[in-house]
């Protein structure tokens, strides 16, 4: 009697043994960016594809799975795994974050690249895992953000904003970087923009060429400035309970995929930064320079005197110009 029930243990496990050796890492993600972006490509083949067999990557777009800005709070609920975010996501639950959504912190991309590549903003990392509850695996470069609108005249300066009804995502953070800029900020998501555009409801938007292409915004603007005043990265992030879920190499890998992610983005957005705007210029937008340092010294000027500056870590903004110098 024992022997058979010996036996039969053995044939069970031999038979579980398979089923629990192919269990894969799900890892669930959300994104606002469409299913055409080139985003979404380099993401599946880039990070997807770099995971392996051991993984199971789904990866949902166009704001289908979660809206915009609500990607974080589903992370820290524990419904959704890992997601694209914005800097400005985490400013309530971290104000400090602020300073990194400051127009024209970097220089240029090289300045940005560097920052990010450096050890300046360890602490913050960690208070944002402690705090949010999320993990920042890589920041991949999507473009300088620029002026794109539609009217008359060129804008050229700060004071050239005032009234101009500027989208820019949902969010206090965000809405303050276009009253900064000097304009009337709306906030529309992102897969609204295109039809506000058309409609009037928004004069302008700000995203970098790749984006405008993407959604199609060059088909409603006449004007593009290149005001530049965000070098934007976002953050790729996976909640910290799916991260300590992992074993050390399964984390590893991970991270390995998320670089990887980052150096094929930064890559591409690069060499879409130049091709697309020769293209717009072909077909007949109005790309051009404004006075950029009149920007700079009024968007500077404003958030020094704001409540923003109040929440920046001491001598931060200080060690991130030095940074490359």
């Amino acid at each position: 009697m024992i022997t058979k029930t010996i036996l039969a243990c053995v044939a069970a496990c031999a038979v579980a043994a398979p089923a629990f050796a192919a269990d894969k890492v799900e890892l669930i993600y959300s994104d606002t960016v469409s299913e055409n972006d080139i985003r979404t490509t380099t993401l599946r083949e880039a990070f997807g594809g770099c995971l392996g067999d051991e993984f199971e990557f789904k990866s949902y777009h166009g704001a289908t799975l979660f809206k915009q800005g609500t990607e974080m709070t589903a992370m820290q609920r524990g419904n959704l795994d890992m997601a694209n975010l914005a800097i400005f996501d985490f400013y309530n639950q971290i104000p400090s974050t602020s300073i990194l959504g400051t127009p024209f912190l970097f220089r240029d991309y090289e300045h940005m690249r560097a920052v990010y590549d450096s050890d300046v903003l360890d602490e913050m990392l960690a208070e944002i895992e402690e705090k949010a509850k999320v993990k920042i695996l890589a920041f991949p470069y999507i473009g300088a953000r620029h002026l794109g609108y539609v009217g008359e005249e060129r804008i050229m300066t700060p004071a050239d904003l005032d009234g101009v009804k500027l989208r820019m995502p949902p969010g206090e953070g965000w809405q303050f970087v276009g009253s900064a800029m000097g304009a009337s900020p709306v906030p529309v998501p992102f897969t609204e923009v295109y039809t506000a555009l058309q409609t009037g409801a928004i004069d302008g938007q700000d995203n970098g060429f790749p984006a405008v292409r993407s959604m199609k915004f060059d088909e409603v603007i006449n004007h593009i400035g290149k005001t530049a005043h965000l070098i934007a990265a976002n953050e790729f992030t996976i909640s910290m309970s799916k991260w300590n879920s992992m074993t050390e190499a399964q984390q590893a890998k991970v991270q390995e995929c998320a670089d990887n992610f980052e150096a094929a983005l930064d890559q591409v957005t690069i060499d879409q930064e130049a091709s697309l705007e020769a293209d717009m210029v072909a077909n007949g937008i109005d790309v051009y320079s404004p006075d950029n340092a009149a920007f700079q010294s009024h968007v500077i000027e404003v958030y020094q005197n704001s409540d923003y500056s109040k929440d920046w870590p001491a001598g931060m903004i200080d060690a991130i110009v030095a940074v490359g110098q």
